[in-house]
């Protein structure tokens, strides 16, 4: 598999393609700013040579330059339901950890990874009975 693009912003890497419709709403949902104006800076990548990547094949294929906290990955559970649940693999320190995070809410992690107002811990701590980051 290629080496994934690097970006100075956070890579969505699409891993599925059964389901272009839930594909279209990942876009728009990653595109549409919080009841409070804020986006995720991210960077799609809809390329099949990245189909059934998972996380752990995925920090093979990371660039040494790439610089963003976290890499969010658009796998079959996230195409199969309707608030899209991203994995979320964190970059930093523990390396290949992951959460789920509805795409509705990744500007959340995304931003306060980035500027590091936050920590990982605190987006694992705080997922619902499902293991699914929804929002604070």
């Amino acid at each position: 598999m290629d080496q994934l693009p690097c970006t100075l912003e956070a890579l969505v890497v699409r891993t599925d393609f059964s389901a272009g419709g839930a594909w279209d709403a990942l876009r728009a949902a990653l595109c549409s700013p919080s009841r409070d104006g804020f986006l995720a800076n991210v960077t799609l990548v809809d390329d099949r040579r990245y189909k059934g990547l998972t996380p752990e094949s995925a920090l093979d294929l990371i660039p040494a330059e790439y610089q963003h906290p976290l890499l969010v990955l658009a796998d079959p559970i996230a195409v199969a339901s309707t608030d899209l649940p991203l994995l979320v693999v964190d970059l930093r320190r523990e390396r290949g950890r992951c959460v789920r995070v509805v795409a509705s809410e990744l500007w959340s992690i995304e931003n306060n990874l980035l500027e590091a107002n936050m920590d990982f811990e605190e987006f694992t701590a705080a997922v619902d009975d499902g293991g699914v980051f929804r929002g604070f």
